[in-house]
């Protein structure tokens, strides 16, 4: 798991009883679980690319265009945009679209 031996895992597990107030350990849980989901949905996304490359080899199709459409695929599940502040916009009013 990762490198970590069982006894390596359970010492950090019980310095994190320790450290961590028990009014924050649903927090922590809840923290966990989303990072795990997350894990997985980038696992899972890459699994089904590989699969995607395998099957368009089969094929003989050209292989960028796979590794490209696969790659931006992933990256815009990950990205997130951020959304405009109306500051901002109202500068980009005045000056005319055009950066100083």
């Amino acid at each position: 798991m990762f490198g970590i031996s069982w006894a390596e895992f359970s010492i950090i597990m019980f310095v994190a009883v320790l450290v961590i107030p028990a009014r924050l350990w649903p927090d922590v849980a809840r923290f966990l679980a989303q990072v795990v989901k997350f894990v997985r949905g980038v696992v899972w996304k890459i699994t089904d690319a590989s699969e995607k490359i395998k099957e368009q080899i089969d094929l003989e199709q050209p292989i960028d265009e796979l590794i490209k459409t696969t790659t931006d695929d992933i990256l815009a599940e990950i990205s997130v945009k951020k959304p405009k502040t109306q500051k901002a916009a109202k500068v980009k009013q005045k000056s005319g679209g055009k950066k100083k």
